[in-house]
């Protein structure tokens, strides 16, 4: 009998982690590598925020918080949630985590029992189905097409729906492809929700400041407030605010739930860091005005790298709404060889002749549930960026 819990088969590592740590491992023996495949701005944390945990740690805010999150934090997600979005919340229904994957995980091990199914649209964040299958439950993956930019149609979610089904999984603006929905195509899908009562719904809505050429974000909850009773809204500042080692995700919903999730994280990590809560408090509460520039940044990004990867013949890459990723298809690229000596079967195949070939970490779309794709994120410098492509470009231009 294996030493290992049988739970542990069920899983893989994260792809995107390892991706990056092999990256790092050839940079580290001396290659030239780009990385791609990191979901990181490489923008600094705003001064304002790391004052706030610098006077944190003066003022001796060091000690254990509430399991949590203190209530200074929960405040300020309840003001931001109204300020941004018209949802009420009180501080009892508000969850604060390591990190937004945290948060999930504590929703998904609080609720789910062998049996339950959660509709997860793909491509989809590496993370949800595996956490779906360690809190004993069934990912139920939808596939959506690039012909309609990666989005979930509200009769593929109808069909997808069983007696069943206890989550349906919401990203957006998306990880990985970037698609955004908009306030009609979320109402679309929040009617097919109203005809399923007992469908509860987890939003993940960390992206919602990277948002592009006018795009409006929206969340279930404000869309359609008669769901606010079953959905569980997710969010954190690793992203917009370039916190990610900083590791604070917040989660609001119903006071059960909450309760619930507390539970969870009271007998795993219990709080958050402390130092990292009081830095989120400012960074929801102060001054947003970083945003608008940043985003102007990240969109010259996107727009380079859709260009560049575009010209390539074989690549299909759709221009994404938000986040700070791009999807592109490789249907063109399967069943040619490298230089090397590579068959092109598959997306995985393509991402690591890349990498080895062309010293370019990008992440295989097969991770994300949808093939034949890769994923790159353009949150780096645009001299990286360009670099990258043109290595890309000739790359693909070699192909036989």
């Amino acid at each position: 009998m294996s030493f290992l819990s049988a739970t542990l088969s069920r899983v893989k590592p994260s792809p995107t982690i390892a991706m990056t740590a092999k990256a790092a491992e050839l940079k580290a023996a001396g290659r030239d590598v780009i990385g791609l495949s990191a979901g990181e701005p490489d923008f600094d944390t705003p001064q304002n925020i790391k004052d706030a945990a610098i006077a944190a740690i003066a003022a001796g805010k060091t000690k254990y918080t509430a399991p949590d999150g203190i209530p200074e934090l929960k405040q300020a997600v309840c003001t931001k949630m109204k300020r941004d979005h018209g949802l009420e919340y009180t501080p009892a229904q508000v969850s604060v985590g390591t990190g937004g994957k945290q948060t999930l995980y504590n929703a998904l091990m609080a609720t789910l029992n062998d049996g339950d199914e959660v509709i997860i649209p793909a491509p989809y964040w590496v993370s949800y189905p595996d956490m779906v299958l360690l809190a004993g439950g069934t990912p139920v993956e939808v596939e959506t097409s690039l012909e309609n930019n990666f989005k979930l149609t509200p009769a593929q979610l109808e069909a997808a729906i069983t007696p069943n089904t206890k989550w349906f999984i919401f990203n957006s603006p998306s990880n990985p492809t970037g698609a955004g929905y908009g306030r009609d195509e979320l109402k679309a899908l929040t009617d097919v929700l109203m005809r399923h009562p007992h469908v509860w719904i987890m939003t993940d809505d960390m992206y919602e400041h990277l948002a592009y050429d006018g795009f409006e974000f929206c969340t279930p909850a404000q869309v359609e407030p008669r769901l606010y009773d079953r959905t569980l809204t997710c969010n954190g500042v690793s992203k917009a605010y370039a916190m990610t080692g900083w590791r604070i995700g917040y989660a609001a919903g119903p006071v059960e739930l909450i309760a619930a999730m507390r539970k969870v994280q009271s007998q795993s990590t219990s709080n958050p860091c402390s130092v990292s809560q009081w830095a989120a408090v400012e960074a929801l509460n102060g001054t947003q005005a970083f945003l608008a520039p940043n985003n102007e940044i990240f969109k010259r990004r996107r727009d380079l790298v859709v260009k560049m990867l575009s010209q390539i013949d074989g690549i299909t890459c759709p221009t994404p709404e938000g986040a700070f990723y791009v999807y592109p298809s490789i249907s063109g690229l399967i069943g040619k060889s490298s230089p090397a000596g590579t068959v092109i079967d598959s997306d995985q195949v393509f991402a690591t002749a890349l990498l080895e070939e062309a010293d370019v970490a990008v992440v295989f779309g097969a991770a994300f549930g949808l093939s034949p794709n890769f994923r790159v994120s353009y949150a780096t410098s645009d001299e990286a960026l360009t670099e990258a492509c043109a290595r890309i470009q000739r790359f693909c231009a070699a192909l036989t």
